[in-house]
């Protein structure tokens, strides 16, 4: 027996989410259904983390176990001609028995793109956050400082979040710049996140930039642990899993 660690990279568009859902298109069940064919029988595929529908991943970290004697060469080259044009297998690799793609994950890092313009782009519609209305950067950029080190990021959770117990993590990183004067872009890396954690932290940026909520109402969220101060969710096309890390 022997345990492959994949790293993948797909567009969500036409996903409902990662994980398995009944009787609707995931990436997990794509990725399971090709590994069956190979194997003949049911293989479980274990990731880093979910994402969300539409969110997509440059790089995203699987494992799984398999009695199949192969090359990670072979590995990578079966899958991807198995799999989907909206998902490709990067790398294959033979590991230890026990890593674990979650379990040993030490940061991740996200991306999220906004679309600063009157019009929206017809081809990147599924891709970016379509804004036309006026965002200070300046704003969001100071806000973003309270969002970085260790804290409860309850009220920065989804209501049907399942995570159980602490809800504290630590942020490295929250960087927010322009680009081509009309994209603002978002990166954060942190050392775990919770369901919708990164897409409310963004949509909570926006409306301070926008002029509806002020930067203060972050220190209230962490304060009060109540998911009603803070902005709204940002649709989750702009959203990105853009690094997994491990030691």
């Amino acid at each position: 027996m022997a345990r492959i660690k994949l790293r993948i990279e797909y567009d969500g568009t036409d996903f409902v989410g990662y994980q398995v859902q009944l009787e609707k298109r995931t990436v997990q069940l794509v990725l399971e259904k090709a590994l069956k064919k190979m194997h003949d029988e049911p293989i479980r595929v274990y990731s880093s983390g979910r994402t969300d529908s539409g969110v997509h991943a440059l790089d995203q970290v699987l494992h799984f176990d398999t009695t199949l004697s192969l090359d990670d060469a072979t590995w990578q080259h079966a899958l991807t001609t198995l799999l989907p044009k909206d998902i490709r297998v990067k790398s294959a690799e033979t590991v230890a028995h026990d890593f674990h793609a979650r379990k040993d994950a030490t940061n991740k890092t996200y991306r999220y793109i906004v679309l600063n313009r009157k019009e929206h782009d017809v081809f990147r519609r599924n891709y970016e956050w379509h804004i036309p209305q006026d965002i200070d950067l300046e704003k969001m950029k100071e806000a973003a400082k309270l969002l970085k080190g260790k804290h409860d990021f309850t009220a920065f959770a989804a209501s049907k979040s399942n995570v159980k117990g602490d809800k504290t993590r630590t942020i490295f990183e929250l960087k927010v710049w322009r680009e081509d004067d009309d994209r603002i872009y978002f990166e954060v890396t942190g050392d775990g996140f919770l369901t919708h954690m990164v897409r409310i932290m963004v949509g909570t940026l926006i409306e301070i930039g926008q002029g509806k909520k002020d930067k203060s109402c972050i220190t209230k969220g962490f304060e009060s642990l109540d998911r009603r101060v803070l902005g709204l969710t940002a649709p989750g096309h702009g959203l990105y899993l853009w690094e997994v890390e491990y030691e």
